[in-house]
């Protein structure tokens, strides 16, 4: 009588898709608060006032510093992942998330404690950058190892969609705290959003503890086939993926010049939009990107992950060139309709795709890893893009480029890589989910 093989649990892509939607939610809500205020109230609260140019590029490369932190996170989480599973991993990030976040409300300013103060801030902020660099990897890795192999573009797009919802939630509540008189806001009024990050943590643990691990993964454990090592297996075999993912994450520019850099420079006393107004422009488009990211992910699923994301790294840094136009402009109409069509519609294309078009170049054995890796050395030089920016604009400019328009050049730069790393990848939107990341068999000459 032989044994029965080891019993996986089927897939729930509807529960995972929750699971990680819900998270990334929460999670983004906590990172990206800091990008609103790094951009309209740090540089006066925990750094040098005497000089407000050089306060504002503090406080702008320390909204980098955790995309620096990540792709050290990334490495030891992705092993983690690979090596003992994705829901620990969910789980984990969310609280040390919430739980740096809320530190940060906590934190003296540069008044009371001099310059102590930016290195607990900084110190802070890498916190929150190997939270991240968890969090999207095991969130992806989570649903597209649960979703039906015709529907994993759709099923993964919903980690990004929570990002979005995060970004929108942190917006709305920052808009009430930048209408406060100045005193107020710079004094207590800044804490609000960070101290209501005690929510994640909590909201972490009951949303994630009872998520069933993959059934890809299990299968890897049932089968004792779980590398020792996943990290060696991830350079030997898949360097190329690696490096193919890292090239195309810099479409993240994007979405960080976007959404931190234009709203410091628009409401710099060269520009005086109004900071409320240009809050709402990106609560708008990302809006319109929660609609539009699914629709774009189950077109993926029809045509393939490349021509989709294309659209998006083509479009993108075009759609940037208009937008900043339009904020030099002053012509708030104008912002909000070009605003929207960028970061909502044009920049969706890449941005709900990628977590099915970066997983799928790798093998269930080294997925976590591969894409927190990848990802996340991306993710950091799209993060300090916005003090690259920064100096861009400075009076003396940066590597021959000035002015807005040296800025959009260099997102174009970026989305250039991007473009060019997806347009020569493999398509594996049919590709059965046992066969990701293998190499295509070769075919034999005939006789």
């Amino acid at each position: 009588m032989t044994d029965s093989p080891p019993r996986v649990n089927q897939g729930t892509p509807r529960k995972a898709a929750v699971a990680a939607w819900i998270g990334s939610a929460l999670e983004y809500y906590d990172f990206f608060i800091y990008g609103s205020a790094a951009a309209l109230i740090f540089s006066k609260v925990f750094f040098d006032t005497s000089d407000p140019a050089t306060a504002t590029l503090q406080s702008l490369a320390s909204f980098g510093v955790a995309y620096a932190a990540r792709p050290v996170g990334a490495v030891i989480l992705g092993h983690v992942g690979d090596r003992f599973g994705r829901r620990k991993i969910m789980v984990f990030t969310l609280v040390l998330m919430g739980v740096s976040t809320f530190l940060i409300g906590c934190l003296p300013t540069r008044d009371q404690i001099g310059g102590l103060a930016p290195v607990l801030l900084v110190l802070m902020r890498i916190l929150q950058g190997l939270s991240a660099a968890g969090e999207q990897a095991s969130a992806n890795s989570m649903t597209l190892e649960h979703s039906p192999e015709d529907r994993r573009g759709y099923f993964t797009s919903f980690t990004l969609n929570g990002t979005q919802f995060g970004q929108i939630l942190a917006t709305l509540v920052f808009i009430p705290v930048a209408a406060l008189p100045e005193e107020q806001l710079l004094s207590w009024g800044w804490r609000v959003p960070f101290l209501l990050s005690v929510v994640v943590a909590v909201a972490g643990w009951v949303i994630r503890r009872r998520l069933a691990e993959t059934p890809a993964f299990e299968q890897e454990v049932a089968q004792g086939t779980v590398p020792r090592m996943p990290l060696a297996v991830l350079f030997r075999d898949h360097w190329a993926s690696v490096l193919r993912v890292v090239c195309a994450a810099l479409i993240a520019t994007v979405s960080t010049i976007f959404t931190v850099w234009a709203l410091n420079y628009a409401t710099s006393d060269e520009i005086g939009l109004d900071k409320a107004t240009m809050l709402w422009v990106s609560i708008a488009a990302n809006v319109v990107a929660l609609a539009a990211i699914p629709l774009w992910a189950r077109l993926s699923d029809r045509v393939g992950r490349r021509p989709v994301f294309l659209v998006g790294a083509v479009g993108s840094p075009i759609m940037i060139f208009a937008y900043l136009a339009a904020i030099n402009a002053k012509s708030y109409p104008l912002v909000f309709t070009v605003g929207i069509l960028t970061l909502g519609v044009v920049y969706s294309a890449a941005n709900g795709i990628w977590p099915s078009l970066y997983g799928e170049m790798f093998s269930t054995k080294v997925r976590m890893s591969g894409m927190a890796i990848g990802t996340q050395i991306g993710f950091a030089i799209a993060g300090f893009a916005v003090a690259s920016a920064a100096g861009i604009v400075s009076p003396d400019g940066w590597l021959g480029l000035h002015g807005w328009t040296g800025v959009g050049i260099f997102t174009a730069i970026l989305c250039a890589i991007s473009a060019v790393a997806v347009a020569t990848a493999r398509e594996t939107h049919q590709v059965p989910t046992g066969e990701l990341g293998r190499r295509p068999a070769r075919r034999e000459p005939v006789a």
